[in-house]
C-alpha cells in the first residue's frame, strides 16, 4: 500500500472510534513469515497471519474460526 503498510493500517483501524473498529477481522497475508512478523502481527491487532504462498484450505479454516468467534459475540 502506498501510504501505509499492513501493520500501520491495522493500528489505525483498532484506533478508530466505531464500535466495529476492535472487531472487524483483520488477516495478514504477507511473505513475513518469521516468529517476529507474526508476533507483531498479533501485536497490532491482527486476528491472524496467513504466510505466502497461502494455503486455501488454511484460509478458509481461519475465515471459518473468525466468523465462529464473530457469531459466539451476537
Amino acid at each position: 500500500m502506498p501510504e501505509m503498510d499492513g501493520l500501520e493500517a491495522t493500528e489505525t483501524i483498532r484506533a478508530l472510534d466505531r464500535a466495529d473498529a476492535k472487531t472487524v477481522p483483520i488477516i495478514a497475508m504477507t511473505a513475513n513469515a518469521f516468529d517476529e512478523d507474526v508476533q507483531r502481527s498479533l501485536q497490532v491487532g491482527m486476528n491472524a497471519h496467513l504466510s505466502k504462498p497461502v494455503d486455501p484450505e488454511r484460509l478458509y479454516q481461519t475465515l471459518e474460526e473468525l466468523i465462529w468467534e464473530a457469531d459466539q459475540r451476537k
